[in-house]
């Protein structure tokens, strides 16, 4: 065998090995990436989630406990705290991967 006769070999199982890659590779989904409603549906429900625990807490221990409603308030503000934090959470985490899909088009753009 010669060494044009190699290059030719290697150039078709090159391009062999494209193709079969490419028809392997899986579609993408369009339902794969969070809409922005839905994305804000979900910050919503945590923020109201959070809020209905705290509530609930707070209102079951003063009802135990007989007081005056410190626990309620102080357990509101702390689901109120709680549902931010995982609003934010939820937030950042988005943004990262939307950045990291930015990244890889640009990526296969190159």
């Amino acid at each position: 065998m010669t060494d044009d006769d190699q290059k030719q070999r290697m150039a078709q199982l090159e391009a062999k090995i494209a193709a079969t890659k490419k028809a392997q590779k899986p579609e993408t989904r369009a339902d794969a990436n969070y809409s922005g409603g839905e994305l804000a549906w979900r910050m919503v429900i945590e923020m109201v989630s959070g809020l209905g625990i705290g509530f609930g807490i707070g209102y079951g221990l003063d009802s135990l406990l007989g007081t005056l409603p410190i626990f309620l308030v102080l357990f509101t503000l702390l689901g109120l705290v709680a549902g931010v934090k995982v609003m934010l959470r939820s937030a950042q985490q988005a943004q990262e991967k939307q950045t990291a899909a930015k990244a890889a088009d640009k990526d296969e753009r190159d």
